[in-house]
C-alpha cells in the first residue's frame, strides 16, 4: 500500500530523496571538440600571436644578417682596389726585382704591357733592386703588346742603368720571345721551349659547306674590302696577296728586335726565323739564350742579391668583379640595340 502522505517517486528504491546534478555552462562536455571547448579561441589567437611575433623577429635577424653581408662585401671591394699586393719586405735592402710575364700576352691580361710595364719601372725605381728579372712562361699572343714591352725595356735599362734578365721556364716562343731579347742575358731550362719566331693570321672559311649545304651569304658593305677575313665569304687573291703582305712587315720587325738584342751572339742559320721553336738547350747553343739557369741561380750567381721580391701587377679579384659588372651593363646596352642596324 502506499501512503498518500508520501510524493510519488518511481525511481526511488529508498526512502531518501533523489539529488541530482545538472551540468553548469561552463564545465566541458564529455567527448567535446576543440571548437566547442570554452575558451579556444582565446588560446588560438595566443598562438597566431605567437607565431607572428616569432616570424618577425626572424625576419628581422635575416635583414640585419644580408645587410651586414652585403656592407662586408664592399669593404672588402674597396680593401682590394686599395691593395696592390706589394711586398711586405722593406725593398730599400739590397734584393733581386721579379715581375712574371705568363699566359698569353694580350691587352686587359696580366701579361697585358699596361701591367708589364707598370711592375717594370716599379721595380727599378726602388733603390734596393740590383736587377730586374723577367720571369718567362708564355707561348706568345700579341706583337703589339710585346713590342711596347721591348720598347720599354730599352727605355728603363738606359733610364735607371740596372740590367734587366730573362728567365724562361717552360716556354718562351713567339712574342714572349719578342719581350725577352730586350733583356741583357736569356736563361733558360735545357727542356724550355724557345722560338717561335714568325708571325700568324688564322681564321676558318666555310664557302665550300655552304655551297653544298645550299646557304646564301648575304653580306652588305661600304667598301669593297669591308668584308676581308669574313669567313663566310670567298677570299680573293689580291686580299690574300694584301694579308701576306702585313704579315710579313710585321715579321721583319720581329726579325729587327731579335737582331738587336741578340746582336753577335745570334748564330743566324736558315731556320732561326723560320717560326720553328727549339729545346733550351739548343736555344744557347745556337744563341737564341746565353746558358741555363733558372730564377735562384740568376739572383744568387748573377745579380749576387738572395733577397728575391716580387713586383709582378695582377688583376685584383675587385678589379675582376667590376669588369663582369659592367660587361653585364655592356650586354643590357647591347640587347637594346640589337634590333638596330649594325655597323661595323
Amino acid at each position: 500500500m502506499t501512503d498518500p502522505n508520501q510524493p510519488e517517486n518511481p525511481s526511488s528504491t529508498s526512502g531518501q530523496p533523489e539529488v541530482r546534478v545538472e551540468p553548469t555552462r561552463d564545465a566541458p562536455k564529455k567527448g567535446a571538440s576543440p571548437t566547442e571547448r570554452p575558451g579556444w579561441e582565446r588560446a588560438t589567437l595566443e598562438r597566431l600571436a605567437f607565431a607572428s611575433l616569432n616570424e618577425q623577429r626572424a625576419t628581422r635577424r635575416w635583414k640585419s644578417f644580408v645587410r651586414l653581408a652585403w656592407l662586408a662585401f664592399f669593404v672588402f671591394v674597396v680593401w682590394a682596389l686599395l691593395y696592390r699586393g706589394t711586398p711586405s719586405t722593406d725593398k730599400s735592402t739590397p734584393h733581386t726585382a721579379v715581375v712574371e710575364i705568363k699566359g698569353e700576352i694580350a691587352s686587359g691580361g696580366d701579361a697585358s704591357a699596361e701591367f708589364v710595364v707598370a711592375a717594370m719601372r716599379s721595380a727599378l725605381e726602388d733603390d734596393g733592386s740590383q736587377a730586374l728579372v723577367l720571369l718567362i712562361n708564355s707561348p706568345g699572343g700579341s706583337p703589339v703588346q710585346a713590342g711596347i714591352i721591348n720598347d720599354e725595356i730599352r727605355r728603363l735599362k738606359t733610364k735607371y742603368k740596372k740590367p734587366v734578365y730573362a728567365v724562361v721556364e717552360e716556354s718562351c716562343a713567339s712574342a714572349a720571345y719578342y719581350i725577352a731579347v730586350a733583356a741583357d742575358q736569356i736563361f733558360v731550362d735545357k727542356a724550355s721551349i724557345v722560338g717561335s719566331i714568325g708571325v700568324l693570321m688564322d681564321g676558318f672559311g666555310f664557302t665550300g659547306l655552304m655551297d653544298k649545304l645550299g646557304i646564301e651569304r648575304r653580306l652588305m658593305t661600304a667598301g669593297e674590302n669591308k668584308g676581308f677575313l669574313d669567313p663566310f665569304s670567298p677570299q680573293t687573291e689580291r686580299q690574300r696577296a694584301y694579308a701576306q703582305t702585313m704579315l710579313d712587315q710585321i715579321h721583319q720587325q720581329f726579325i729587327g728586335a731579335v737582331k738587336a738584342g741578340r746582336g753577335k751572339r745570334l748564330k743566324e742559320t736558315p731556320e732561326t726565323f723560320s717560326g720553328l721553336f727549339w729545346s733550351g738547350q739548343q736555344a744557347v747553343e745556337m744563341g737564341l739564350a746565353d746558358q741555363l739557369g733558372n730564377l735562384d741561380f740568376v739572383a744568387r750567381e748573377v745579380v749576387k742579391a738572395d733577397e728575391i721580391i716580387d713586383y709582378t701587377r695582377r688583376e685584383n679579384v675587385a678589379e675582376r668583379l667590376a669588369k663582369k659588372f659592367g660587361a653585364a651593363m655592356g650586354e643590357g646596352a647591347f640587347r637594346a640595340m640589337k634590333a638596330a642596324t649594325v655597323l661595323r
